[in-house]
């Protein structure tokens, strides 16, 4: 009884009453939206979202390529900030202040925000910052293959939260942080020594909200909206790529800390700040469509985001539940289908997965949660009949699926996986596509990992480096970052290899 208390709960929260027949989906460039809004209300916050991508792109290098559909970031809209913190789960303190999350995956990159209100004006709502904040770090790591210190990462993000959309359709970038003024007036100090040095943070004796976010957005909006400071910026980011420990690096490039650390505190006091304004001329939004959901996709939209989300042991039986109550209702449905494809998939069910998905593909044959999933239950199943044939056909599918859509890294990866976990050599077509998938997603940190360590297997050390660097200090991964290990190995490793190739050619 307890189980099915908490699943209406949720469905509750997610929808109600008459809100199923407003559901609509904002389709652009970057991004897919969905919210329980009107079609102007959802075309305008996807107008938005577009002209802070564009704008980031005028400003800051990128490489400028429209992701291919499975790939761009997914947003759902949900009914309120209780909804979005029952959705994210237990997370320590932060999650009780929680207004928006982002999660990046390769070949579905979601976030999860509560409902936006753009009527007051281009100033940003709590959580559409807070998906601005994670976007630019979703942006950062799509454009930049390189390490970046903590305190970097998260004055990039809080730098470029701060968006204003003007009347005009310009945007303003970089505007004061007014939300971190309690972290720079009020919270903890934290030095300039533990801002810099990433370790030396972690080992504070306090666990208790500090000035960490402030000082960073403080540091990086003083350096990046300084011209002659922008240069000693590119200078620090080399000299920690070359190897160089955090605090020397940062006294190299920037002189004096403490010296720093002081015009600093007199920065944070001015009246006026720089700012980047990006005119409406400049920025380039792409086509945006709207459509309305069926009846059977608004039904089982509850279903879809706590799958996307993801599920556990205990929740995965009553996501299924539900997914299989709605798929009675509209049998016909190819995104109902392929939603319950997923959730049966996520509850061990390989063969009703399967069923699943061919009914939503007989009515869609490119509905491609359908075919993931499908390609998902075929390699679950030959994991367990461990037999060349099952193998075979989890290979032949997921390279169909590449031809519906070539440049979505999820076939691309699991291509590479059916012979790892097979324990066969994987093939160059299989190796060539991981590294593909990686310059498709390369915010995914698991692929990330997946694509250094198979470097490392080779020997390619300087690629391994150049790999794993930008993972090393992401903000997104736990105190324990398994990344800074490889990184240390593989430089040593480089060293060692570059040493004794240096010592050959001595002796000849």
């Amino acid at each position: 009884m307890r189980k099915v208390l908490a699943t209406s709960v949720v469905l509750f929260l997610l929808v109600s009453g008459d809100a199923l027949a407003e559901w609509n989906e904002a389709s652009s460039d970057h991004f897919v939206i969905y919210a329980d809004e009107s079609e102007k209300e959802i075309r305008k916050y996807s107008e938005r979202l577009e002209s802070f991508h564009s704008a980031m792109s005028v400003v800051l290098p990128s490489k400028d390529t429209k992701p291919s559909p499975s790939n761009r970031v997914t947003v759902y809209v949900v009914r309120s900030d209780r909804m979005v913190r029952k959705l994210y789960g237990s997370g320590g303190s932060d999650s009780r202040y929680m207004q928006g999350f982002y999660l990046p995956r390769a070949g579905g990159s979601l976030a999860i925000i509560p409902p936006i209100d753009i009527s007051s004006g281009g100033t940003p709502s709590e959580s559409e910052r807070v998906l601005m904040h994670e976007y630019a770090h979703h942006f950062m790591f799509e454009n930049a293959s390189y390490l970046v210190p903590r305190w970097y990462g998260e004055g990039f993000a809080e730098f470029f939260s701060t968006a204003k959309f003007e009347p005009d359709g310009a945007v303003g970038l970089g505007l004061p942080a007014q939300h971190r003024a309690y972290d720079l007036f009020e919270a903890k100090d934290v030095s300039i020594e533990q801002l810099l040095d990433s370790k030396l943070y972690e080992t504070r004796k306090w666990r208790s909200y500090d000035s960490f976010y402030g000082r960073s957005w403080l540091l990086f909006h003083y350096l990046f909206t300084d011209a002659d400071r922008r240069d000693q910026i590119i200078d620090y980011l080399k000299r920690l790529n070359r190897g160089e420990a955090e605090l020397p690096a940062a006294a190299a490039a920037f002189g004096d800390l403490q010296a720093l650390d002081k015009t600093l505190d007199h920065y944070v006091k001015q009246r006026q700040w720089t700012y980047f304004k990006v005119p409406a001329g400049k920025l380039s939004l792409g086509q945006i469509t709207v459509r309305k959901l069926s009846t059977g996709e608004a039904e089982i939209m509850p279903v879809r985001i706590r799958s996307k989300r993801g599920v556990g042991e205990k929740s995965a039986p009553e996501v299924v539940a539900d997914a299989r109550e709605v798929a009675a209702e509209y049998p016909d449905d190819p995104a109902v289908q392929a939603a319950l494809a997923e959730a049966e998939f996520d509850a061990g069910n390989d063969d009703a997965a399967i069923v699943a998905a061919d009914k939503a593909l007989a009515a869609a044959p490119t509905n491609m949660t359908a075919l993931i999933q499908k390609g998902y239950a075929l390699a679950r199943i030959a994991r367990k009949a461990k037999t060349e044939d099952a193998w075979k056909a989890a290979r032949r599918h997921f390279v169909a699926v590449n031809k519906i859509e070539n440049d979505n890294p999820i076939p691309l990866i699991y291509f590479y996986l059916s012979f790892v976990q097979q324990d066969k050599e994987p093939p160059k077509t299989a190796l060539d596509g991981l590294e593909w998938a990686l310059e498709l997603a390369p915010y995914d940190a698991s692929l990330r990992m997946m694509v250094a360590n198979q470097e490392m297997k080779e020997k390619r050390f300087a690629d391994a480096v150049r790999t794993i660097s930008p993972l090393a200090y992401n903000p997104h991964l736990k105190a324990d970052n398994p990344a800074i290990d490889l990184l240390n190995k593989a430089r040593e490793e480089l060293a060692a290899s570059t040493t004794v190739a240096t010592g050959e050619a001595a002796t000849h």
